[in-house]
């Protein structure tokens, strides 16, 4: 990330280091990840132990040391949810990106994994993306969300 974006974040939030978990998440919504270089320059500037910033990044599951993907899908597991078929609808997202949970495709665009309970439990097996709840999924809801999205990232990309 440019020292110039992460200059803008601060200064949004006065560079102060009682701030940093929204720092760290802004800083993430702008690179995709928390990357080592941001980090490095995030402890410069706030006066914070690097092993701080590490703790936080990895305590907190909103925030990531890995490339997460353009667009995260999140299939709900809980309870309603798998006995409403998340195992097929995951599966389907498996088959189509190549991907396991944890991981993401190798252009960046899509990630998957998977989340205990989103409360949304009448509109089982449910996938969330960009905090959008996608309800009754099934294999072909599956295909047609990816080509939603895929379309979305393509276009994204030529700007």
């Amino acid at each position: 990330m440019k020292m110039a974006k992460i200059e803008q974040i601060l200064e949004k939030y006065g560079s102060d280091p009682a701030e940093i978990q929204e720092i760290l998440l802004d800083v993430q919504e702008e690179e995709g990840y928390l990357s080592q270089d941001s980090l490095r320059l995030l402890s410069e500037k706030l006066s914070l132990p690097l092993s701080k910033l590490y703790h936080m990044a990895t305590f907190y599951e909103a925030l990531s040391l890995k490339p997460l993907g353009r667009y995260q899908f999140q299939v709900c597991t809980g309870t309603a949810c798998h006995v409403r078929g998340a195992s097929r609808v995951l599966d389907e997202l498996n088959t189509e990106l190549k991907i396991n949970p944890g991981e993401v495709t190798p252009d960046l665009n899509f990630g998957l994994k998977t989340v205990n309970c989103v409360g949304a439990c009448a509109l089982g097996p449910v996938v969330v993306v960009e905090g959008k709840y996608y309800g009754n999924m099934s294999a072909l809801k599956v295909k047609d969300l990816l080509k939603h999205y895929a379309k979305l990232a393509k276009a994204e990309q030529k700007n």
